[in-house]
C-alpha cells in the first residue's frame, strides 16, 4: 500500500502545525480544567509557549535535549510539552506512580538535565539522582527548585524563538514514550515529528476530528493514547481539551466536558457498563419496557449495517422516536449526547461491552496500536465497527501475519527505534522496516484483524492446547462487575485456574449497598455474598468458553491492585512475570491435591479426566 502524502493535509512538524492552528481561531478556548476555573485560549497558549521556550533556552535546553515531565492531567502539560517541541528538544512524560528507582532509569536513558513537575514529586525525583541541573515546579514552589512562572520571565540573549522552531525537521525526535516495562526496564520509544504526523494523518482518514471538537483527558500523558488524542490531535485540528486530574471524578467531568470524541481503555468502558446496568436494573414498568425496546432496535440496526436483516418501516419509526425519547437521555446523563465516536484501546475489549454501548447509540471503536506505532495502526472505523476484531489497517499502513501468526506492521507511523538500545531495536525492526509486534493475529480476507494474544503469553496446556489468557480474562471480567483483574494460569498444566482481584470501586459500592461495614479487600475476599457473586460470574463466563479454556479453580486475593504497582502497569496491563513470582504459593495451591479453604473448586478433577478428549 502506498504511503499517505502527509504533506497534503499537514505540515512537516508539530511546531508548524501548532503555529498554524493557534492563528486559526485565537480567541477559542484550547485548554481548560473541569468546571472551567482555568481556561487558556489559543492566543494565550501561543504566547506562553514562546515565553516557556525562551525560559528553558535560558536554562540551557538545546535542540535534541530530552526534558522530563511529571504531573497530573492539567493544562500546564500541554503548554510545557509544546514549548519544548519548539526548541527542537524532546519532551517525555513520567508516570506519576513511578518509583525513584524507575525514574533513575528514565533520567539515565534519556540523558535529562531538566525535569518539570508538580511539587509533590520533587522528593522522588531528587531521590532518583542522575545528572539533573534544574527542577522546575509548575505549582507551589519548593526550596531549591525553580518556579515555572519565573522561568517564563527569563530572557535568553541571542535566542531566536522563530528560528528555533523553524529549524525543527520531520526526522527530529518529538518525544520518548517509555514502554510499560512488563519484561524488564522500560524501553524509550523514539517517535519523530514525521511519525506523529503520519499517525495524525492516518487517523484523520477514518475519524473526523474537527476544529472546536471537545475531548476529556484523564489517562496519563506518558500513555501514547492520551498524548495522541489530547495533545497531538489537538495541535493538528484545534480541539478543546478539558483536563481531569483525578479519574475518580469521571462522571462529573464527562458531564462538564461533553466530549465530541473520546478515548478510554477497556476497563473504563467496563466500569461505565456496570454502572449503567445497575441503573437499568432499577427501571420498572413502561420505562423498563421502552428502554429494552430501544436497545433491541438499536442493536438490530447495527446488525443491519453489517449485512443483517433490515429494520421494517415501522421499526425505523419506532427507533427514531425511542432514540429521541429514551436513549438520548441516557447519553445526556453520561455527558455523551454530542459524542460522534469513541475509541477503546490499550487492551482487548469484550464484544459484549462494545455491543452494549452500540445498543445505546454510542459508537465505541476498538483500535490496536503500540507506543512503537505512535498510537494506532489498526482500527474499526465508526461506520464499520466489528466487535471481536481490532479493525482494518489505517490508510498508509501495511500489515501481514508472519508464519507463526505474529502481526508485522510497516509505515510512516513506525518508530525510529529504542533510545540507546540498538540490540532491542534490531529485535523489533527487521531490515525491511517491518515492526514485529509480538501479537498473534488472524487477518480476514476483507482485512479485519483479530488478535489471538501476545506471542509470549499464549497458554499451552499439558495436552498441547493453545489458548489466549487475555480472551479468558476478558470474558471473566465482563461476566462479573466485581472482578477487577483476573489472571489465568494454565501453561503446562492439566487445567486452567485463576487468581481473582476485586475491583475497588465496584466492591466498595457493593459493600455500601449491602450495608457491609468492613469494605477492606481482606474482608470482602471471604464475604459469602461476594464469593458467591464471583463464583456465579465465573460459571457464566465458563459457559461462553470452550471446555479446555474454562476456569476449574480460583482464588480471590485479599488485595486491591492499583495501576503502576507490582502487578499491573500504569496502562492497566498485567505484569505476568512479577505476578507469578509474587503469588507462587497461591498459584501452587490452585493445583494442590488437597484443596485449601481459600481455593474454590469448580470441577478440576472432571476437567483433568476429560482433557485428552477433543473439545
Amino acid at each position: 500500500m502506498a504511503s499517505i502524502g502527509r504533506q497534503s493535509l499537514f505540515s512537516n512538524t508539530l511546531c508548524e502545525e501548532f503555529q498554524r492552528t493557534a492563528k486559526s481561531n485565537p480567541e477559542a478556548v484550547a485548554l481548560r480544567t473541569v468546571g472551567g476555573s482555568h481556561q487558556i485560549t489559543w492566543r494565550e497558549y501561543a504566547g506562553r509557549v514562546r515565553d516557556i521556550s525562551t525560559g528553558l533556552a535560558a536554562l540551557g535546553i538545546r535542540h535534541g535535549d530530552a526534558v522530563g515531565l511529571m504531573m497530573s492531567n492539567r493544562p500546564e502539560f500541554n503548554l510545557v510539552d509544546t514549548a519544548i517541541l519548539h526548541l527542537g528538544a524532546v519532551p517525555y512524560s513520567i508516570y506519576n506512580s513511578n518509583s525513584a528507582e524507575q525514574i533513575a532509569h528514565l533520567l539515565s536513558n534519556s540523558e535529562s538535565k531538566v525535569v518539570l513537575c508538580e511539587n509533590r514529586f520533587v522528593d522522588t525525583i531528587r531521590a532518583a539522582g542522575g545528572q539533573l541541573e534544574s527542577i522546575v515546579v509548575i505549582d507551589t514552589p519548593v526550596e531549591g527548585t525553580l518556579r515555572l512562572e519565573d522561568v517564563e520571565k527569563l530572557s535568553a540573549p541571542g535566542f531566536d524563538f522563530d528560528a528555533s522552531w523553524k529549524a525543527v525537521g520531520p526526522t527530529d525526535v518529538a518525544t520518548l514514550i517509555y514502554t510499560s516495562g512488563t519484561t524488564g526496564n522500560p524501553k524509550g520509544v523514539e517517535l519523530t515529528h514525521g511519525n506523529i504526523l503520519s499517525q495524525v494523518e492516518a487517523l484523520s482518514h477514518d475519524f473526523d476530528v474537527k476544529e472546536g471538537d471537545r475531548f476529556l483527558s484523564f489517562l496519563p500523558a506518558a500513555h501514547i493514547a492520551d498524548r495522541l488524542a489530547s495533545h497531538y490531535l489537538q495541535i493538528a485540528h484545534g480541539t478543546q481539551v478539558t483536563s481531569l486530574d483525578d479519574p475518580k471524578n469521571m462522571a462529573a467531568a464527562l458531564a462538564d466536558a461533553r466530549p465530541t470524541y473520546w478515548f478510554a481503555v477497556p476497563r473504563v468502558w467496563e466500569k461505565l457498563k456496570a454502572a449503567l446496568e445497575l441503573g437499568f436494573a432499577d427501571a420498572e414498568g413502561v420505562k423498563a419496557t421502552l428502554l429494552a425496546r430501544a436497545r433491541t432496535l438499536t442493536a438490530k440496526s447495527v446488525e443491519a449495517g453489517r449485512g443483517g436483516p433490515p429494520l421494517s418501516a415501522l421499526e425505523r419509526v419506532q427507533l427514531l422516536i425511542l432514540d429521541r425519547v429514551v436513549l438520548s437521555k441516557v447519553r445526556a446523563k453520561l455527558g455523551l449526547e454530542e459524542l460522534r465516536w469513541a475509541i477503546s484501546g490499550g487492551a482487548t475489549i469484550a464484544p459484549d461491552t462494545l455491543n452494549f454501548f452500540l445498543s445505546l447509540g454510542i459508537p465505541v471503536c476498538e483500535i490496536w496500536g503500540m507506543s512503537e506505532t505512535a498510537g494506532a495502526g489498526v482500527a474499526n472505523p465508526p461506520d464499520g465497527i466489528r466487535p471481536g476484531t481490532i479493525g482494518k489497517a489505517l490508510p498508509g499502513i501495511e500489515l501481514r501475519a508472519a508464519d507463526d501468526g505474529e502481526l508485522l506492521i510497516r509505515g510512516g507511523i513506525v518508530m525510529q527505534g529504542y533510545r540507546h538500545d540498538p540490540e532491542r531495536t534490531a529485535e523489533a525492526l527487521d531490515s525491511d522496516g517491518w515492526l514485529h509486534t509480538g501479537d498473534v493475529v488472524t487477518i480476514a480476507p476483507d482485512g479485519y484483524v483479530t488478535v489471538i494474544d501476545r506471542k509470549k503469553e499464549l497458554i499451552i496446556n499439558s495436552a498441547g492446547k493453545n489458548m489466549s489468557p487475555a480472551n479468558i480474562e476478558g470474558t471473566l471480567k465482563t461476566a462479573c462487575s466485581l472482578i477487577g483483574e483476573a489472571v489465568t494460569i494454565g501453561d503446562g498444566r492439566a487445567f486452567n485456574t485463576a487468581l481473582i482481584v476485586l475491583d475497588i470501586d465496584a466492591a466498595t459500592a457493593y459493600a455500601a449497598r449491602r450495608g457491609i461495614s468492613d469494605a477492606s479487600a481482606d474482608a470482602l475476599a471471604v464475604n459469602p455474598d461476594v464469593v458467591q457473586m464471583i463464583l456465579d460470574g465465573v460459571a457464566a463466563a465458563n459457559a461462553r468458553l470452550s471446555r479446555v479454556e474454562q476456569i476449574k479453580r480460583l482464588r480471590i486475593l485479599p488485595v486491591f491492585w492499583e495501576p503502576g504497582g507490582v502487578e499491573i502497569t500504569p496502562t492497566m496491563k498485567l505484569r505476568r512475570r512479577p505476578i507469578s513470582e509474587r503469588y507462587t504459593q497461591e498459584i501452587e495451591s490452585l493445583y494442590a491435591d488437597v484443596v485449601s479453604a481459600e481455593v474454590h473448586d469448580l470441577g478440576a478433577k472432571q476437567a483433568d479426566q476429560r482433557l485428552s478428549q477433543p473439545s
